[in-house]
């Protein structure tokens, strides 16, 4: 069965997200496909109108729908209401990062080193981890002590990962006591080994050339213009591929 996405949700959808803690914790244990269509669909306006907000910087409004909406669909796989909040604001983050990750693939113009990348990224799946078990953002020292770094190591990653995505901290930035907001890191969490047998799963039947253009983008985090030159094509002719991808990955998630 495929699940036809509204071209705006209701806003009750969006605004009882409460009253869908069964159905959240029911998905969490049993992962059936229907039920997390079911969910997908009911927050399908949240994926819209944050990609509306990106309209206008040069790329088609379907695209960002697209990304949006894979977004949408990562937010559910991962989230797990036992840990606390709600799915609207976990999607929110996730969603953004896809969509801002989506743009740095199209305009990063400096290479962070991976040593640097690597901390960066672990930060911000500590970041969301210490948010949903604490129910507060998490200082610096926090998560440099989760990390098992010197807070000088932690904020010369954050400071690296500006080139990653836009962003935004609470306090002095030299402060080890200052707290990292949360909505800060847009995308909680690198993609786990489920998220990407998952995103696997939904690149099957794309051609060989489609699936590594995937696989480049996801589980090594190339930029476009890196996939480009890695399979010898133009960066618009990735972008064409990977708008494709998206698109058929969506499909299968909503059969």
């Amino acid at each position: 069965m495929v699940v036809a996405y509204p071209c705006e949700a209701k806003p009750s959808a969006l605004e009882n997200d409460g009253d869908q803690t069964d159905q959240l914790s029911r998905y969490v244990t049993d992962r059936d496909p229907a039920l997390r269509n079911q969910i997908v669909a009911s927050h399908a306006g949240l994926a819209y109108r944050l990609a509306r907000k990106f309209t206008g910087r040069g790329e088609p409004y379907d695209d960002l729908v697209q990304v949006a909406s894979l977004g949408l669909i990562l937010a559910v796989e991962r989230f797990d209401p036992a840990r606390g909040g709600t799915l609207v604001s976990f999607a929110t983050l996730t969603i953004l990062g896809e969509l801002k990750r989506h743009f740095r693939d199209r305009a990063w113009s400096m290479r962070v080193p991976r040593r640097l990348q690597e901390t960066y990224l672990e930060a911000k799946a500590v970041i969301d981890s210490l948010t949903q078990e604490n129910g507060h953002s998490p200082t610096y020292q926090e998560i440099a002590a989760r990390l098992e770094i010197t807070n000088e190591e932690l904020l010369e990653a954050l400071e690296a990962g500006r080139n990653f995505y836009p962003l935004s901290f609470d306090g002095p930035a030299k402060d080890s006591s200052a707290t990292v907001s949360a909505p800060a890191f847009d995308d909680p969490g690198l993609l786990s080994t489920e998220d990407r047998r998952f995103l696997s799963r939904l690149a099957e039947g794309l051609p060989a050339g489609s699936r590594r253009a995937v696989e480049l983008r996801f589980n090594q985090d190339l930029t476009q213009a890196e996939i480009a030159h890695e399979l010898g094509i133009s960066q618009m002719q990735v972008s064409r591929t990977l708008a494709k991808a998206l698109r058929h990955m969506r499909e299968r998630a909503q059969t």
